[in-house]
């Protein structure tokens, strides 16, 4: 049976582990889904600070919107990217974190991860309703753009389930596996254009163009690209940027169901 059938014979549980890992997440804290308003806000002050006011990173303004806001700019990329790194890192751990259930009671163990999954894009829109916001208040007007943001959220997600499908069964088997995404994600996040414009990238790499083609191969700086030119930009992503960010989610996934499908035959024994 396929992803598909199984998620649809399987929605009311997906339904129900997504709203359990919605509602876990800050449970017992005093802000709550605040948290989620707040992190990225003081992710935001910091790199404003370091890379807009000490460092002097000056990215391009908005075009057509004008906006010519650092902290803005920076939003628009940090959201996305903490959407990914939230749902991998909380898939990842999704079958060691739930061994009980899983040696217990028969179900298909994929859904775990996409529950996690799941969770982080509501948190995801949540922040983007407030993003939206903002910026309008500053003379910004997305609106036009917001169905397309929509298409390029599900690509994301479909990217980052594929990641951490992969991730979680050989977290099952090589329990090391967490502490070395650790520092691959740390190392992922200064590769990709979020704090520092791709301007920057191209200028000095201009007498090196192998090793920027390789950089421009990472799928996250083609999704930061896509979701800056809607939100900030106000303007429609390059069918070239749409069509990477599409071909990227349809390999991950492809490649994260593969590996899922050859290694969770003994899961329940190696939990």
């Amino acid at each position: 049976m396929g992803l598909i059938a199984e998620a649809k014979s399987n929605r009311e549980l997906i339904r129900n582990l997504t709203l359990r890992e919605i509602r876990g997440k800050y449970k017992r804290t005093l802000l709550g889904q605040g948290w989620s308003l707040l992190n990225p806000i003081a992710q935001m002050a910091i790199y404003t600070l370091v890379f807009g006011f000490v460092l002097r990173a000056q990215p391009e303004p908005g075009d057509p919107s004008g906006l010519d806001i650092f902290a803005l700019w920076v939003t628009c990329a940090l959201l996305p990217w903490g959407m990914f790194a939230n749902a991998v890192s909380t898939g990842m751990g999704s079958l060691v974190g739930n061994a009980g259930l899983v040696q217990k009671v028969y179900f298909p163990r994929w859904i775990l991860v996409l529950a996690n999954v799941a969770a982080a894009v509501a948190t995801f829109l949540f922040e983007l309703v407030v993003l939206t916001i903002a910026i309008m208040l500053f003379g910004g007007n997305p609106l036009l753009q917001l169905p397309l943001a929509l298409i390029v959220i599900l690509l994301l997600a479909m990217f980052s389930f594929g990641i951490a499908l992969a991730l979680s069964v050989i977290t099952v088997y090589f329990r090391d596996t967490s502490h070395l995404m650790a520092i691959v994600m740390q190392i992922w996040f200064y590769a990709t254009p979020i704090v520092y414009p791709i301007q920057l990238v191209q200028t000095n790499l201009a007498d090196h163009p192998l090793i920027l083609l390789i950089y421009r191969f990472n799928p996250m700086e083609q999704f930061v690209a896509a979701f800056r030119a809607i939100f900030y930009d106000n303007t429609w992503p390059s069918a070239n940027n749409l069509l990477a960010c599409l071909i990227s989610a349809v390999v991950s996934l492809a490649i994260g169901a593969w590996i899922f499908r050859k290694l969770e035959g003994r899961v329940s024994e190696e939990l």
